[in-house]
């Protein structure tokens, strides 16, 4: 039990036990006319907790008692102090707390808002897929404001967010952050990949919302024919405008390529010794080259006619059912599917790697080259190692577009008095 709430319980209060009801109406009311989602409308001008004498230790940790609506004169009736302690939370704590942290999420400040240039009438419409989950909407929110911040065209961008849970309160935290963002937010049924996941090499690669990208072309309307997927731990500093003009032509994704990497590592023996797996690569447009799948452009409307939701679930199928060929993952079935028929796309767009391998996550260097995104991936998180005190030279790039709001930043309640 909190030191906060012991101090509560010690508290002995005499409260009249129907003016204890009409407190939690007039607060519910008085939150209401502050954030009217959180609220009823009704107003009753009835507060009755009563303290002649409050504790000091109470009073220096909670500041807002000292007004007198908490503690007016009144008949005296007994309430036991655990009583009391329900009422206090649920006035100060339930009824008025920041509005921006939604069940166990952490609480967001909200980002400023973005405008059009005069130039933008005629620009298209950006539409972007992202993942959202608890552990990672830190990342999720940094990449989103990173993405507003350096677009010429900010209130073009539509966000199409993909989620299993906690469903309600990643909508209303999104919202809150970003209250002017055009944006939708997709269920995906986890059940569709559960049965076809096996062991990574990173428990965080086995998460169902990492194959949620497999999905996009049933999960978004058919009005969406294009779209940019983006992972959660990266940061855009460019014109996103620029990459989503890109031209795809007869290809169905479009990213970074990196030929120089070793394409056999990343998938196993029992695969490249297979009399058939291997053959799955011949006849490609060109040699089969290793590209990220946390940054692509994705031709929605190919790839429903084509048919590529099956192809990917076929290659996972193999994996589980018949032979390990491989150990990241959702990577290898797109490179199994995709790899040899990508658009290639500058290496600036995908300045990957950051976050180390997927075993110790160590510092890394950019790649040479300019730079128009910062990407994450591997074990090493900036946040985490922001919050540990041991940040890589890079994670102080990332850095200035979190939007977590720190303890220090906010008042331990909001009452509107």
């Amino acid at each position: 039990m909190s030191s906060d709430i012991k101090s509560l319980i010690r508290i002995h209060v005499h409260v009249h036990p129907t003016y204890y009801h009409k407190t939690l109406q007039s607060q519910k009311a008085r939150c209401s006319s502050r954030w009217p989602a959180l609220g009823d409308t009704n107003t009753e001008n009835a507060t009755t907790l009563h303290k002649p004498n409050p504790n000091p230790r109470f009073l220096r940790q909670f500041p807002f008692a000292r007004h007198p609506i908490f503690f007016p004169q009144m008949p005296r009736h007994y309430l036991p102090p655990l009583l009391l302690m329900a009422a206090v939370v649920l006035i100060a704590v339930t009824g008025c707390t920041n509005p921006l942290s939604t069940g166990d999420l952490p609480a967001f400040r909200e980002a400023p808002a973005f405008r059009n240039a005069p130039r933008c009438a005629a620009a298209p419409t950006i539409h972007i897929a992202m993942t959202l989950d608890a552990t990672y909407l830190r990342g999720s929110l940094a990449g989103v404001l990173s993405i507003l911040k350096h677009t010429s065209c900010p209130e073009n961008v539509t966000f199409h967010f993909v989620a299993i849970s906690p469903f309600h309160h990643l909508r209303r935290t999104v919202a809150a952050t970003f209250p002017s963002l055009p944006f939708r937010i997709y269920r995906f049924d986890a059940a569709l990949v559960r049965g076809k996941i096996s062991s990574s090499v990173r428990r965080a690669l086995d998460n169902p919302l990492n194959y949620a990208r497999i999905y996009l072309a049933d999960l978004l309307p058919p009005t969406v024919r294009r779209v940019i997927y983006f992972d959660s731990d990266l940061v855009v500093v460019d014109d996103v405008a620029r990459l989503w003009g890109i031209e795809l032509g007869p290809y169905v994704l479009g990213a970074p390529e990196y030929c120089h990497a070793n394409f056999t590592a990343y998938f196993t023996d029992r695969f490249w010794s297979d009399r058939d797996f291997p053959h799955a690569l011949d006849g490609r447009v060109r040699r089969p080259c290793y590209f990220n799948t946390g940054v692509m452009v994705m031709d929605l409307a190919k790839w429903r006619a084509g048919g590529y939701t099956r192809r990917l679930e076929g290659w996972m199928e193999v994996q589980k059912k018949v032979a390990r060929i491989y150990e990241l993952g959702s990577l290898p079935p797109f490179l199994l599917v995709f790899a040899g028929e990508v658009r290639g796309v500058e290496h600036r767009w995908n300045q990957h790697g950051l976050g180390g391998d997927n075993v110790e996550g160590l510092c890394r260097d950019l790649h040479p080259g300019p730079v128009s995104l910062l990407h994450w991936s591997g074990k090493g998180k900036p946040w985490l190692r922001l919050d540990a005190g041991r940040p890589c030279q890079l994670d102080g790039l990332w850095e200035p577009y979190d939007l977590l709001l720190r303890r220090r930043d906010r008042r331990p309640f909001a009452v509107d008095v």
